[in-house]
């Protein structure tokens, strides 16, 4: 954290002179390492009030954990408690919150401690950050990232993935298995091969990539309260879309596969397609699960990836 201070004058046959002095009240940087063998699958439990978290994938049978911790004096960065312990595979790391807070040239600042994790490939992890962003990488196994005010990017990541952040952006490329993520107040993107999918916002856009050969687990429902959504979807998608738009229009553009005698362009009891300004039900491919995309002010485009 910076701020900017008003410093007075200097008097001299000049005359007056002010100056603008600015304070970095993080200046104080320390950094520790922990490392924890062990000899199966990992099963992180990150804990940090305020700080970054990020997630490495490494070769071997070790887990090593870095704390950079920040602060405006060395006092400042000494009250901060790492409190670490181990059981088998299981490793647990929270930072405590200090019992007071540092007042620097008259700013209130608490330090903070950011964790930097690499870990075997395979392995369960839960993080969670007070105020702070969140990445992973080649990370694959049971995720749940969760922070309070911060964004979360990942890569090449998959397995049973849980993502939430009370204020900020979700990124997700090349992401792998089920993945349930919301943000209150941010947009989404995600690309990758997906089975189950859950996405909402209550503040931004959408867009969401399936890449050739995603095949749908269980329905898919895609959301947010304000702003667009974009969908790209290979050839070979099968599902049954439920697309509406409380404020906005629909873009298709795919190549939609209706049962003969149907008018995707009609509305009526006998039909299996319905596409109105707002709304659009029809079959993509075979069919099979439900695709459920809503927005309650924003345009929603349907293309092929």
């Amino acid at each position: 954290m910076k701020s900017v201070l008003s410093v007075a004058a200097v008097f001299s046959t000049a005359g007056l002179f002010s100056a603008c002095v600015v304070v970095d009240s993080q200046a104080h940087i320390t950094r520790e390492e922990k490392r924890f063998g062990v000899t199966g699958k990992p099963d992180l439990r990150l804990t940090t009030y305020d700080g970054a978290i990020e997630l490495r994938a490494g070769d071997g049978d070790t887990v090593l954990v870095e704390i950079e911790k920040r602060g405006p004096t060395q006092e400042a960065i000494d009250q901060l408690r790492v409190e670490s312990k181990q059981d088998g595979n299981r490793i647990e790391i929270e930072v405590k919150r200090p019992a007071r807070e540092e007042v620097f040239f008259g700013i209130g600042s608490t330090p903070t401690a950011k964790l930097i994790v690499t870990m075997p490939r395979e392995g369960d992890v839960t993080a969670k950050s007070g105020d702070g962003s969140i990445t992973v990488e080649g990370i694959h196994g049971r995720l749940e990232l969760r922070t309070g005010d911060g964004s979360v990017r990942g890569r090449n990541a998959g397995g049973q993935m849980t993502i939430v952040t009370g204020d900020g952006s979700v990124t997700l490329e090349s992401a792998t298995g089920d993945l349930d993520g919301e943000s209150g107040d941010g947009g989404i993107s995600v690309s990758g091969t997906l089975g189950a999918v859950r996405l909402h916002t209550g503040d931004g856009s959408i867009t969401f990539r399936a890449e050739s050969g995603t095949k749908m687990s269980a329905d898919w429902s895609v959301s947010t309260g304000d702003g667009s959504v974009a969908m790209y979807l290979p050839q070979d998608f099968s599902a049954e879309l439920d697309a509406h738009t409380g404020d906005g229009s629909i873009r298709n553009e795919l190549s939609v596969q209706a049962e003969a005698g149907d008018d995707s362009k009609r509305s009526d009891e006998g039909g299996r397609s319905e596409e109105s300004k707002r709304t659009l039900r029809t079959r993509l491919g075979g069919g099979g699960k439900t695709l459920k995309i809503r927005t309650g002010d924003g345009s929603i485009k349907l293309k092929e990836s």
